[in-house]
């Protein structure tokens, strides 16, 4: 198990040398020192909980890809999620809504840190939009599959892979889910949150269509005899999700801390870790043993995208998001474990 984790591991000691170091330059003190180290594990804590699902979807798809594209996610892709998630996207947001540079963003991060919060917290209805729409389709699209035959919760999942023959079904649901949101916002919250949730639509069938090109490109290929290196379709389509599944921690990491540095450090701990399990899930082979933990996975997933939609109009604790995945995955855990105890021969 160590073995798994190693990496994650001395990348989070070197994470917390860096804040006690931070924390004592910051704060010349032993006691401001200590509550940032606090912070950043807490912060770590909560990127773990909420990324959970997360690494089981990732194994998913990981699992059908090549060895090279592996790690390729597991290398080049640790770098989008860490530095392009936890860093540049708060300061993107910054840059975009103050309409000032990134270096004037990182120069407010550092210095007005309370200014800094606030604006990328105005941003959070269009962040909502965009990756509940995406997120709730991701999951909708596991359930809503007419070719799905095995099922955890039995008669819902059949009666969802029953309506999978009715094309875009998913897509319906979702404008409808998103006009009753927008329904209870303000007017002008509503059109940014209508116009962010659809270019999640869109970025989700672009993800999608490029995905299957490749998986066609490739197929010919095959039947041409040409050597054929599949996986950069799911690289793709793994980078996107697993920013999606960034946006909350994100957002949620200024209920600790409004410092981009501290929110840097913890979220980037937890990336590491979510990026340990899912090599631990792919190499043990542990969706194949337990059949039902996939499906928990992705009914966390809607839950998740459920939740971020309605954050837009209300507030939700970012622990009840992931006590909610947790449990979903959990249930799906013990499940399988019973049904393969009935089974011991398969």
């Amino acid at each position: 198990m160590i073995t798994y984790f190693r990496g994650s591991i001395l990348f989070a000691l070197v994470c917390l040398l860096l804040a006690a170091w931070y924390g004592w330059v910051a704060t010349q003190s032993v006691e401001g020192t200590l509550s940032i180290i606090w912070i950043v594990l807490v912060l770590s804590v909560l990127e773990i909980s909420l990324s959970f699902d997360n690494a089981v979807v990732n194994a998913s798809v990981l699992g059908e890809m090549d060895e090279i594209w592996q790690k390729r996610f597991l290398t080049w892709g640790i770098a989008f999620a860490v530095f392009g998630m936890r860093v540049i996207f708060p300061l993107a947001i910054v840059a975009i809504a103050a309409g000032i540079g990134p270096i004037e963003a990182l120069r407010l991060s550092l210095n007005q840190p309370q200014e800094y919060e606030r604006i990328v917290s105005s941003a959070h209805v269009a962040i909502a939009g965009f990756g509940g729409a995406f997120l709730a389709l991701v999951g909708s699209k596991f359930f809503f599959d007419a070719e799905k035959d095995v099922h955890w919760i039995r008669t819902l999942e059949e009666y969802l892979s029953n309506f999978g023959r009715v094309p875009a079904i998913e897509v319906g649901l979702l404008l409808l889910t998103m006009l009753a949101v927008a329904y209870l916002l303000p007017q002008d919250e509503a059109l940014v949150f209508l116009i962010a949730g659809m270019l999640g639509i869109v970025a989700f069938i672009a993800v999608e269509g490029i995905s299957k090109w490749l998986e066609y490109h490739d197929e010919l290929r095959r039947l041409s005899g040409a050597a054929v290196r599949s996986g950069l379709g799911g690289f793709i389509y793994l980078n996107v999700l697993d920013a999606s599944f960034s946006f909350d921690g994100v957002i949620g990491a200024f209920a600790l801390s409004n410092n981009m540095i501290v929110i840097a450090l913890g979220l980037s701990i937890g990336a590491f870790f979510v990026r340990s399990m899912t090599i631990l899930l792919v190499r043990r082979g542990t969706l194949a043993e337990y059949e039902y933990l996939e499906h928990g996975a992705f009914w966390a997933i809607i839950a998740l995208g459920a939740i971020m939609l309605a954050s837009a109009r209300w507030h939700i604790p970012e622990s009840a998001t992931g006590l909610l995945g947790a449990l979903l995955i959990g249930l799906s855990l013990l499940w399988s474990i019973h049904v393969r105890r009935k089974r011991p021969e398969s």
